[in-house]
Order: structure tokens, then sequence, then C-alpha cells
């Protein structure tokens, strides 16, 4: 069952050329960092292009549950009228976060240097992944938390009345647990730093920069350093907010998979820490390239123009790459299915603790589509059986999780069988206009009655 209503089976079918623009939704990691920055600046923050999937629209509430004022103009516009940095209230109902990962783990940082009891919850999916990884930093500030067995929610944290500054180092590579901690940060005295071995993505480093707060990130033998001067007045901003490189990968993916496509896709972030698999599908043989190469608001964008590109080749995805592409291996799986030799996967045992299992996922849903997988606990292997030589056929089960709906959609565009998947719903969580987006550029997915 979905977590957000009636499950909405979905299948794909081999279509024709896709082509045209497609113009997909803003960047989902810098829409809830606009949101929460924005509730803890002093005035009033202007949004434009922020992603209107649910996961963000429920952090939008959670900030309103804080005291601020969250406003949508419409068109992707809003603004938000902060509380300063101290400034949260305590809410007056428990805080659902959907089916948000990101969401609940930021927001739990942001509060949790302030005296005030929050409760979190979110759908099933949410309510199952493991929370540890924050309220163990957290608890750190002095931050209490009760949740369920194994660190799950519905949980309840209570903020440090007399927050102490930290030095973490993180034993994963987690922007999410990095920002948790730097939010935190924020309401203490002194100074927090965080160090992590592997670089993550950086948005919540230069947002902060951004807002006003004192931040520098050196390099060293023991990694980076993130040093955060806690107490700043933040000060609002204007952001327009890149589209996702995330969404993105959904109708570049299809294009490289899908006899005689060109999809141009505008206005991509290609942040560093994010792109790392537009760099591997180049790698791998992909007619991708890169067009009106800019910056903007200080992150890089470009226009992204994908070819249909049959002779793919299997490649070793470097693992210090895995952080800059972690949600981006269900597709790539997709891909690698129809390119020649093995797609080696290694350094991703997060993907064992996202929305879903996700190499367990995609593992069962390639094998019953006939593509031979191999796996460990921190690898994976798809044995790519060439363009043409998939069979497909099958109904996937998405586990309430959206990428692997997703993935599975684009690789029912190239299968000689239509891909089908038992719930399609949690894409709205991040993308609610994939199928109209994809629809436009010619792709065949339709729902199917229960």
């Amino acid at each position: 069952m979905s977590g957000h209503g009636t499950p909405i089976p979905m299948t794909s079918r081999k279509c024709g050329p896709l082509k045209g623009e497609a113009n997909v939704p803003g960047d989902k990691s810098i829409s809830h960092r606009s949101l929460i920055l924005g509730a803890m600046a002093v005035g009033e923050t202007k949004i434009s292009g922020l992603l209107e999937g649910e996961d963000v629209l429920d952090t939008a509430k959670a900030m309103r549950s804080f005291g601020a004022e969250v406003i949508n103009h419409g068109g992707g516009n809003w603004s938000v009228h902060g509380v300063g940095v101290g400034g949260f209230s305590e809410p007056d109902h428990v805080i659902d976060c959907g089916n948000s990962g990101t969401g609940v783990r930021l927001i739990m940082g942001t509060m949790a240097t302030t005296p005030i009891s929050v409760t979190f919850t979110g759908d099933a999916s949410l309510c199952s992944r493991p929370m540890g990884r924050v309220t163990d930093p957290l608890a750190l500030f002095g931050t209490k938390s009760v949740g369920r067995k194994g660190g799950r929610l519905p949980m309840t944290l209570v903020g440090a009345a007399d927050p102490v500054p930290v030095t973490y180092t993180t034993p994963v590579p987690s922007a999410q647990v990095k920002s948790a901690v730097l939010l935190a940060g924020l309401n203490v005295r002194g100074k927090t730093v965080v160090i992590e071995k592997e670089a993550t993505r950086d948005h919540t480093e230069r947002m902060l920069v951004g807002f006003g707060a004192e931040l520098t990130v050196e390099e060293t033998a023991e990694g980076r350093v993130i040093t955060l001067t806690g107490q700043p007045e933040l000060k609002p901003q204007t952001i327009v907010v890149p589209r996702d490189p995330s969404s993105a990968a959904f109708p570049v993916c299809a294009a490289l998979i899908t006899e005689g496509s060109d999809v141009l896709v505008p206005n991509i972030g290609l942040n560093p820490t994010r792109a790392g698999l537009f760099t591997t599908l180049r790698e791998m043989g992909a007619d991708l390239q890169y067009e009106n190469l800019r910056e903007e608001g200080g992150e890089p964008v470009a226009d992204l123009r994908a070819k249909f590109s049959p002779n793919l080749k299997g490649i070793e995805v470097p693992p210090e790459r895995a952080a800059s592409m972690i949600d981006e291996y269900p597709v790539l799986s997709a891909v690698a299915a129809f390119a020649q030799g093995d797609t080696v996967m290694r350094g991703v045992k997060e993907l064992r603790v996202k929305e879903s299992d996700r190499i367990d996922a995609m593992a069962k849903g390639l094998r019953a589509a006939g593509v031979e997988v191999d796996e460990g606990e921190d690898w994976w292997i798809v044995k790519g059986r060439g363009f043409g030589n998939l069979a497909g056929g099958v109904t996937v089960e998405s586990r309430l999780d959206h990428r692997i709906a997703m993935s599975f959609m684009v690789m029912g565009m190239a299968t000689e069988k239509p891909m089908s998947v038992d719930d399609g719903s949690p894409i709205a969580t991040s993308f609610p206009i994939f199928e109209k987006l994809m629809a436009d550029l010619g792709a065949d997915i339709t729902r199917s009655a229960q």
C-alpha cells in the first residue's frame, strides 16, 4: 500500500523516438533548504522555481508549524517570513514528513538546539528508515529523542536548552547527517565542526554562506573539515532554484535507450557533488552533451542534450563517485541493462537504507525482466544484454519508492514487452509532472485499473 493513498499501478510500453524539451521540476535538495533557511532568517526570503512535490510541501507545512509565515504565490513562487535562528515555537501537532528522509532529518537538526519538543512521523516507508544516524550526533548537543525500536519514527525530539558546540566525524557519507549537524550548530554559541571523509552534496554549505553564516571548508588529511560559527543573524535571500539533476536523470536516461530520441533538458544544476550520473553515462559512451554552461545563484548550470546511444558499454563506476550520484543508481542500473558488458557499482551501501533497499528492489525487478545481476552488501553488478535484447513483460514492486517506480517506467520504453509497477503513486513525492512530461516527449505510460 502507498503511504499517500490508493496504489496507482502503472505500465510503460515500447515507444517511438522521444523528442522535445523536458522542463523538469526544481531541485529537491535546494527546495528543502530554501524553506528551512528562509524560516531561520530574519525577514522575507523569496523563492522561485520551488519543487512543489509532496516532500517539499511537507517541509513547507513544518516551517509554518514552527511559526514562520510560508506563502505560495503560485507558479513555483514562494515567500518565507522567517523567525530567526533559535526563534522556532513549539508546534501544537505532530510533524508529518510524508516520504521525505531529507525533510525529516534536516528539520530534526533545525530544531535540535531550541528548547522545544517535537514529534515526527511519516508514511510507511519513512517510518521504516533509521533515524539514529541523525539523532546520535544531535544527542552530542544535548538533544534527547525517544522513538520506536531501532530508532524509527514516530519519534519525539526534545531540543537542548543549553546546547554545546560539537565536533563530529560522519561515519558514512551522508549529506543529510552533515546538514542536520550544521543546522543544529546554527543555534549554538561557538564553533560546530563536521568532518566528512568523502565529500557529499554541498548545498547546505553554499546556502548557509549565502544567508550570511560564517562557514569555512578545508581539505585536510582527515577529510573535508567544515567549521560553522553559531548564532549568526541569517539574512533573507532571493533564491532561484535550479532544476533537479536527479529528476533530469529520467528523461536523459530514457532518451539514451529509446531509438531515434533527441531530448533537451534545460537549466539543470551541475553541482559537482550531484553530477556523477552524467559523468558516468558519458564514460559509458552516451551521446550526452552540456550546452550553454553558466552559473546561477552560485551553482553551475547547463542544458543537457541526450540522444539515443545504442552502443553503450558497461564500466566500473569509481566508488568515490557514489556520494555524487547515490539517488541515480536505480536508473543507471536500468540503462546498464541495455549496455554491452558489466556495469560494476561499489561503495553503495547507502542504497540499502533509502526509501527502500534499492539494490534489492532493482536487482529483483531486473532479474524478473531477464537481466543477470550479482550483488553484495556494498556492491552490485548489472550484466548488460545490449540494446534490443530485453524482453520485459513483468510487474515490479515499487516498494513505496519513487525512484524505483520511475526507473522501471524508463526501462519499459525500450523493452520488447511492457514493464509495469504495482504502485506509481510515490512518484508524486519528487516528480509530480513525470507522467505528463514523459508523455509530451512521446512516452507511452498508462495507469492501470485496480
